[in-house]
């Protein structure tokens, strides 16, 4: 990720909340002889650990094609991110950007157990069931059919050991054009972006 220091996403209990908020992530890594390999999953934060840790699983034959466990593995959580048209500012000149937030984790994944990777996997499936009115979770009545599924998956935990965030929000303009571009994601048009303006709106007090 490009180095701006302006705009660096350095706490990590706020790259946690990213992850909390946003948990579909890409993970990559560098595999010898096949190069790069990525895959999505998504990311549970361990609230039980030191540091922050991430949970998830894959489906096999995933943890063969990442040779999940013998190297760093790269975890790519993404915020609201979209289009910012310099038609939006009142300022001349001016040029077009992208509003993001991004976090880039590293870190050397562990392997779980079956028994861990059952729990982990009805933790992530409590989370989103967690949402819906009739939540299927795989405890209880499903709880034999969990195990019979959880052989197809491999989990992991993957403390992180390196952070590289960032957190571009038009920080570097004056306040009153970041007004006016919070109510233009906000408009109907072809990139009206409303969870992006609500992120922005969120962290108004911050300058680069």
């Amino acid at each position: 990720m490009r180095d701006n220091p302006q705009y660096a996403l350095t706490d990590a209990h706020e790259v946690a909340e990213l992850v909390r908020a946003h948990p579909w992530c890409r993970i990559v890594s560098h595999v010898p002889g096949s190069g790069l390999v990525a895959s999505h999953y998504p990311m549970l934060v361990d609230e039980d650990a030191d540091g922050l840790t991430l949970l998830s699983h894959v489906g096999r034959p995933d943890e063969r094609l990442h040779r999940l466990g013998t190297g760093e593995l790269l975890v790519i959580a993404e915020g609201p991110h979209g289009y910012i048209s310099p038609s939006w500012y009142g300022l001349s000149p001016a040029v077009p950007t992208w509003n993001f937030t991004a976090a880039h984790l590293t870190g050397t994944p562990e392997i779980l157990g079956d028994d861990e990777n059952l729990e982990v996997l009805a933790r992530l499936v409590a989370h989103f069931e967690g949402e819906v009115p009739q939540p299927q979770l795989l405890t209880g009545a499903n709880a034999e059919y969990a195990e019979r599924i959880v052989a197809g998956t491999v989990g992991f935990r993957m403390r992180v050991d390196r952070i590289v965030a960032k957190r571009k929000l038009s920080q570097d303009k004056p306040a009153a054009v970041r007004e006016r571009i919070i109510r233009a994601l906000r408009e109907p048009g072809p990139y009206a972006n409303p969870a992006l303006a609500d992120d922005m709106a969120a962290h108004a007090g911050e300058t680069a």
